[in-house]
C-alpha cells in the first residue's frame, strides 16, 4: 500500500487527528512536492517513538534546534516508505542499530509546527511538519551515539518522566497521547 493510502486508512483517534489527517491529505492534493523540503510550508516527515523491550522507557535525543529532548525522525525527502524513513532517521541519530517496528502501522498522525531557525549557517523559515510516526522497539542495552550536527545527547528516559524533559509544550501533548497508547496497549488498528 502506497503512503498515502496508508494516510488514508489511519484510523484517527482523536478529534486533533481527525483534523489534522484532513490537513495532511488536502496539502498531499494541494502540493505536488510535499515529499520534500522544497515546499518550504508544509512537508512530510517520519518520526519514531522507540521504547524498550518492557516499554517502561523511551529513547530520546536532545535535539540542537529544539533544545529540547524529543523523539527522533526527519524528512521524507522524497522517499515514500516513511517506514523506513524513521528506521533511517532512528539509526542515525542514536547510533541503535537494532531497532523493530511493534506494529508497520501508523502510530500517531500531528501537524507539528516548527519555528524559523538557522541550519547550515542558511535561514530556514516557519513552517509546519506533517508528521507520520511509527511505533518501535529497540534494545536498550546498544552503545548509543550523538550525531553532533543535529543533536547534544542520546539516552533512555523513564517513560513516566518524558515530558519532564520535553521543554516544547505541543511535543508534550504528543508524547501523552502516545504514551497513554502504549499503557493501553493500542499498538495495533
Amino acid at each position: 500500500m502506497n503512503w498515502i493510502e496508508l494516510i488514508k486508512r489511519y484510523p484517527a483517534q482523536t478529534e486533533q487527528e481527525k483534523k489534522d489527517q484532513e490537513i495532511i491529505l488536502d496539502c498531499i492534493d494541494k502540493f505536488d512536492n510535499i515529499l520534500t523540503r522544497d515546499n518550504e510550508i508544509a512537508h512530510i516527515t517520519s518520526s519514531a517513538f522507540v521504547v524498550n523491550k518492557m516499554k517502561d522507557k523511551v529513547l530520546m535525543i536532545h535535539h540542537n534546534i529544539y533544545h529540547s529532548w524529543s523523539w527522533t525522525g526527519g524528512h521524507a525527502d522524497g522517499e515514500e516508505d516513511l517506514l523506513s524513513v524513521a528506521i533511517k532517521e532512528v539509526k542515525e541519530e542514536t547510533g541503535v542499530k537494532n531497532i523493530y517496528p511493534v506494529t508497520g502501522d501508523i502510530f500517531s498522525l500531528d501537524i507539528l509546527p516548527v519555528l524559523g531557525h538557522f541550519k547550515r549557517e542558511k535561514y530556514v523559515s516557519a513552517h509546519v511538519h506533517l508528521s507520520v510516526a511509527y511505533l518501535f522497539e529497540a534494545d536498550e542495552g546498544e552503545p548509543l551515539m550523538v550525531k553532533e550536527d543535529e543533536n547534544s545527547g542520546v539516552k533512555w528516559v523513564p517513560i513516566d518522566e518524558v515530558n519532564i524533559y520535553s521543554n516544547e509544550p505541543h511535543m508534550q501533548t504528543v508524547y501523552k497521547k502516545l504514551i497513554s497508547r502504549i499503557k493501553h496497549g493500542q499498538f495495533s488498528r
